[in-house]
């Protein structure tokens, strides 16, 4: 497989943070990956920013579907570059 990169695009701080701790213990990782603060395009509102765990997965190992799932958990969603 090629390299992808999957985003989990979440609602909150609290929620993109507890998603990292899990995809960590879940992944093995060797660090939680750091939530990522995004505002949406055309929003001036510091309320309407989205929270991205971004993982980079060089070997396309990790499941898209259980990613998904854990978003989707936390009220977000997975997408993969």
């Amino acid at each position: 497989m090629s390299h992808v990169r999957h985003i989990l695009v979440l609602p909150d701080r609290d929620a993109a943070e507890e998603v990292a701790e899990e995809v960590a213990g879940r992944l093995g990782l060797p660090e939680e990956p750091r939530p990522i603060r995004e505002a949406l395009a055309g929003e001036d509102d510091a309320e309407d920013a989205q929270w991205l765990v971004v993982l980079d997965d060089p070997a396309g190992a990790y499941d898209p579907a259980d990613l998904d799932a854990l978003a989707a958990k936390y009220d977000g969603w997975l997408e993969s570059e």
